[in-house]
């Protein structure tokens, strides 16, 4: 099991549930996570900037994604017999 978490102070904060009871010993591997720098960020963000350009299509696809979340379809009514 790989479980995901943030030290704070000598805790651990878990970021999910764990179906273990309280008070169970557990032995955790400790892998540290690098935060990027600012220019390995940028150097991301560059890759996907204009990701979605020369798509004529799209604007077209994202009206109809908004007519269709907006439409009223009425609400379902149950029969009683």
């Amino acid at each position: 099991m790989q479980i995901r978490g943030i030290k704070r102070g000598n805790t651990i904060e878990l970021l999910q549930d764990v179906n273990l009871p309280d008070g169970v010993e557990i032995i955790l591997e400790v892998k540290t996570k690098m935060a990027l720098s600012f220019s390995e960020r940028l150097q991301r963000l560059q890759a996907i900037f204009g990701s979605w350009q020369n798509q004529p299509d799209l604007d077209e696809i994202f009206t109809e994604i908004d007519e269709e979340r907006h439409q009223y379809r009425g609400r379902e009514i149950m029969d009683l017999d």
